[in-house]
């Protein structure tokens, strides 16, 4: 086995991903930006406990 052949094989499976979004239609969109914001507001609460307990600014 090369190492041509993994690059080959990465390439194709990739491509084949690409190949799926459509189907998926805008669902990987609104997955994203969902989490995001979920992580967001998790880090924005971090961050408002952080200054609670008397961290700099």
């Amino acid at each position: 086995m090369q190492l041509r052949d993994i690059f080959y094989g990465l390439g194709d499976f990739i491509e084949w991903t690409f190949g799926i979004l459509p189907v998926l239609g805008n669902i990987p969109n609104i997955l994203f930006i969902v989490i995001g914001f979920i992580f967001f507001f998790y880090w924005m609460g971090q961050m408002n406990k952080h200054k609670k307990q008397g961290g700099p600014a």
